[in-house]
Parts: C-alpha cells; structure tokens; sequence
C-alpha cells in the first residue's frame, strides 16, 4: 500500500481531538473533530497508477461468430504476443472509464471519446504483471480485431465501437453495453446499433449479443453502466438493468425473454439544483440523469430485492423491487409510478457515479465525485445526511472516481481518471493521472459511522 497522503483524515483524528481542550477556535474543532469520526475506515490500496495509458495487443485470432478469444491450454491464459496496433494510437487521448475483476484479471474499459484509442475494452492478466510494475499495459480483450473501427467507420456488429462499464455476475459472465456511438467533439455518430454483450469468461466466448432496437433508443451514447439481477439458483433467469443518462430512461432486459422493455419515471431525470460541480478546481454544469443502480437486501423470503438508484445530476436516492423491473407486462401498461420511492437525501456535495451494495456489511458505497471521495450508508439506519460517511477521501490522488464493483472475492474496486481536467482543462502527462484501488469492505468501514453498532 502507498504512504498514506496527508490531506486524508485517518483514525488518528479522535485522538488528536482528545487532546484540544479549549481555544478561542473550540468551534473549528468541533466541526473538524465531527468529521474525523466520520472519515475513520482504512483508506483504499492503490493497485495500479498511469500518467497516461500504454496499450498493446492481444495475440492474433480469428474473429469467429462465437470463440472471441484464443483457448487457454490447460486453463492458462495465453501471454499477449505484440502484434501491429489497428488504429493510431494517441496517448493522450486515452482515458480509462470502467473497471471490474474476475479471477485474476482486471478489465478495464476506454470509451471512444476521442480518436486514436485502439482498444475500448482491455484486460491486465495479474499473475503477468512483473513484480514491482505499477503500471502495466492494457491488452485489448478479447482480441485487437474485435476492438478495431472499419475503414470509413462503417457498422461491424462483431466489433466494439465504444464500451464504458462491465459488470460480471456469479455465473462468470461479463455484460456491458456496446454504445455504438463516437463522441468524437467535431465527429459524433451513431456508427452502429448499440448492443448488450454477454461473455463467458470460463471460456472466453460470448454467450449473446442483443441489439437493442431502434424502437428502444436511437441513440446509444447515454448508456454508460449496467446492473445485474441474476437469480441464486438459476442463471438463465437473469436481467440486466441499463440506466440512460440522456434520455432518462431505464431499460431492463431479460434474458429468458431475450428481450428490453422500458421504464419512464420523474426520478430518473436529473434536479436541477444539483447540476453544478466542482472537481480540482474546474467548475462546469452536467445535467445527466439516472446514472447507477445498485442491487440491495432481499425482501422477506422472496428473491424480490429493493434496487437503490439515482441520477448523477443529484444528491437523491430512489427505489424500487425487482419484481417492479422484473415486470415487462408493467412496464408496457404504465401505472407504475407509486412504486417508484424516494428515500432520502445523502447530503451536500455528494453527487454520485456509481454506488455498489455489499452484502456482507449491509452498506451501500457511493463514488463521490465533488468530493473526490467514496461514502458510505448502512442500510440498517434511517437514510439521511446524518447517517451517511465517507470511508475515503483524498483530494490529490482520488480524483473523480469514475467507477466501482464489488467482485466475486468481496473486494471493492474503483477507478480514479480525473474526467473533468481532461475535458475541461489539461491532464499534466508528468503526473500520475489514473488510478486503480481496492479494498475489503469490512475494513473500509471499520471505525466509521456505516459500520455495524456504530
């Protein structure tokens, strides 16, 4: 783990508080020590760190209908060979938006933002990386072909165009939405229909690839993350839950059904109070809406969940059940309004990417960006600013935290990208502008108001 930063609150902060009884400035303190007892968790590893990003390539394969990846003899998987990049690479331009873990390997994800990005999805084999390497290169998964734009950008439904998140879910399937779309500032196009992909990441193969239809959304730029609701026993009954920040909209598909339906409600736009931000010292205006779903407790003995969500243009939180979403027959009716709840609000400044559920504490984590920071609420309590944490707070290394997940080994990943200062501004490509972190989170909230009892 890196030396701990100084401008992060730590445990010791109770103790330093003991020991100033009086002053003149007893109100500062007070406020200072209130926070302390806040922010007490233990801070988050740093894994791996970019000043900007070096891609290379995975080794050559047939792009087939379903194998998307070379066999891995014996389980093993292949080491990259250095074959030609497919579009010219422009460092710069490349900025790592989506992060998740599954079984050793770390996917990380550069949506097409601007040109010379030669791989929009990416992969770090860990047990690869040498020892002491804190920034390794990313290799395009599950293949260069596959991540490479046709001539003209003609549409390839058998390519990527641009991916920001993945999520896998306990049947080692990895799902993430194709946008299809460039962003590109003087050149945004639809290049393709967008799509949910699945994979088997046992197999490297995809197991499905639903294109989403026109009558869905017309454009697919709006769909940056997916949550998944895969049942215990059975992994076909599963459904993936695509928030739209554009249109606020949210689209459920199922699996079974193979199948997307569709539902519009007044919480899953933005609130326009909360559309100003201010991250390392850039001040701008979003407006996105629902950004995050996070899949939360059981419900009784059904396997009905409660699903938190909110927008990102918000410091509200919303829910509903999964057998609400589950609901295609609902969806199409209307009349679903009443069973779209607010639950409160989290507090000031604490606009959110994305949040993620552990059920082994019970506490919903929120990726603050205003904040540069990830809170913290356990579900057991009452929802209010008062009940709310944070278990990391770093205003030199954790800027914008982009991205969150939770995976199979209990351990919460984020990555950091500092989003704004490069839309915005300038990254300065002698400092370490990306990071990964992980961390248990049971001991993120050790000692903090979200942990059990507290």
């Amino acid at each position: 783990m890196r030396p701990k930063p100084q401008n992060v609150l730590h445990r010791d902060g109770g103790e330093m508080c003991e020991k100033i009884v009086s002053s003149w400035w007893l109100p500062w303190v007070v406020f200072l020590c209130g926070v302390l007892r806040v922010v007490q968790g233990d801070e988050f590893e740093e894994v791996f760190r970019w000043k900007l990003l070096d891609i290379g390539s995975s080794r050559a394969a047939e792009d087939a209908d379903e194998v998307l990846f070379p066999s891995k003899p014996n389980g093993v998987t292949p080491a990259p060979t250095s074959t030609p990049l497919n579009e010219s690479f422009t460092p710069y331009h490349n900025l790592p938006m989506g992060v998740a873990h599954h079984k050793g390997r770390l996917f990380i994800t550069v949506p097409r933002r601007r040109s010379g990005i030669p791989s929009t999805l990416n992969v770090i084999v860990l047990d690869q990386v040498p020892e002491g390497e804190r920034s390794p290169k990313l290799i395009a998964y599950p293949n260069s072909l596959t991540n490479e734009l046709r001539d003209s950008n003609q549409p390839d439904a058998k390519r990527l165009v641009s991916v920001y998140r993945t999520r896998v879910d306990r049947c080692d399937r990895m799902w993430f939405v194709d946008t299809g779309f460039l962003e590109f500032p003087d050149h945004k196009r639809q290049v393709q229909r967008p799509s949910l992909w699945i994979i088997d990441l046992l197999q490297d193969r995809k197991v499905r690839q639903f294109e989403i239809p026109e009558s869905i959304v017309t454009e697919g730029y709006g769909m940056a993350s997916v949550t998944l609701d895969v049942s215990g026993t059975d992994c076909d009954d599963a459904y993936a839950y695509v928030p739209d920040l554009a249109f606020y909209r949210l689209y459920v598909y199922g699996f079974r059904e193979n199948r997307m339906w569709t539902f519009r409600h007044e919480f899953l736009s933005f609130d326009p109070r909360m559309t100003g931000f201010g991250v390392a010292g850039i001040r701008f205006r979003w407006n996105d809406g629902i950004f995050s779903l996070a899949m939360g407790p059981s419900q009784g003995a059904s396997d009905d969940r409660t699903v938190y969500f909110h927008a990102m243009a918000s410091t509200s939180e919303y829910r509903t059940s999964s057998r609400v979403l589950r609901n295609e027959t609902l969806a199409n009716a209307g009349g679903y309004d009443h069973l779209f709840t607010y639950l409160g609000e989290r507090g000031i400044k604490t606009q959110s990417t994305i949040h993620q559920y552990d059920p082994q504490t019970g506490v919903l984590f929120y990726a603050e960006v205003n904040r540069n920071s990830i809170g913290c609420w356990n579900s057991a309590e009452r929802f209010d600013p008062e009940t709310h944490g944070i278990v990391h707070l770093d205003n030199k290394h954790f800027i914008y935290p982009s991205d969150m997940t939770l995976d199979s080994d209990g351990d919460l990943w984020v990555m950091t990208n500092g989003l704004p200062r490069w839309l915005y501004a300038t990254l300065n490509a002698d400092d370490y502008n990306f990071r990964v972190w992980r961390q248990k989170p049971v001991k993120a909230i050790a000692g903090t108001i979200c942990a059990p009892g507290a």
